[in-house]
């Protein structure tokens, strides 16, 4: 059944809601033809499809779809655990598509509130960031719980690729994460401190930062047709919570 994503770790990861129904569709998709790769392409295209409900301004049916996304999200790790073949091509190309998607969706509804273009690009900035930091912290909870090590806080050196990988698809990938995302990586990894003894604190307050979380946050939002607070929650609420977490890594 391969490991669990933080090993041994009991932790309270608040984005982590649906990772038992995705631990259940990757045990069912574990003898089935179905790569790895294609499952993360699959729930790239619903976060693009997603982003085009948004523009025909069926907003509440494309933010339940951003949950059911982010259920599928986690399938693909599953899997990959379940087969035991961790792939650093896969870990890669989850980031750029989640990116792909994430600039979609927001786009979508920067052209559905007419935000101006600068307030798009400040979101879509803000949310990469506190994506980012929920991720520094499950790196190094799964360090600390002998879990999926396939992650690393620092991925400037080029990893050797699996014996079921090519060295050279993992280079492309690894540049391409080097150009487009390692930078805000090395920056919250400054930002934070050496952190409290066991992480619990950080992880649980970032992981509200988490997408799992944010999909439910924002399909409220939408229900009660308050969508149009999202550079709010953002760049307020969300802002808020990763200063809470910096100044507790750094007491």
């Amino acid at each position: 059944m391969g490991f669990k994503k933080y090993g041994d770790k009991n932790v309270i990861d608040l984005s982590e809601w649906g990772r038992p129904i995705a631990r259940k569709i990757a045990q069912f998709l574990k003898e089935k033809p179905i790569s790895v790769m294609q499952v993360t392409n699959f729930h790239l295209l619903l976060t693009i499809s997603c982003a085009w409900l948004i523009l025909q301004e069926q907003t509440i049916l494309a933010c339940f779809l951003l949950i059911v996304k982010g259920v599928i999200d986690a399938v693909d790790g599953e899997l990959a655990r379940m087969r035991e073949r961790p792939s650093h091509v896969g870990r890669y190309w989850d980031t750029v598509a989640d990116t792909i998607g994430l600039v979609a969706v927001m786009w979508a509804f920067g052209t559905l509130f007419a935000w101006e273009l600068w307030l798009t690009f400040v979101l879509i900035l803000a949310t990469l960031f506190q994506y980012s930091l929920f991720n520094h912290y499950s790196i190094l909870m799964r360090t600390l719980g002998t879990g999926d090590a396939t992650s690393r806080i620092d991925e400037r050196e080029r990893p050797t690729a699996f014996p079921w990988e090519k060295q050279r698809t993992v280079n492309f990938f690894h540049s391409l994460y080097l150009v487009f995302f390692s930078w805000q990586d090395r920056i919250i990894a400054g930002l934070t401190g050496d952190g409290s003894e066991d992480l619990r604190f950080e992880l649980t307050v970032s992981s509200t930062l988490g997408f799992g979380m944010q999909s439910l946050i924002i399909f409220a939002l939408a229900v009660s047709e308050n969508l149009s607070l999202l550079p709010e929650l953002i760049l307020g609420v969300n802002m808020a919570m990763m200063a809470l977490v910096f100044i507790r890594s750094r007491l």
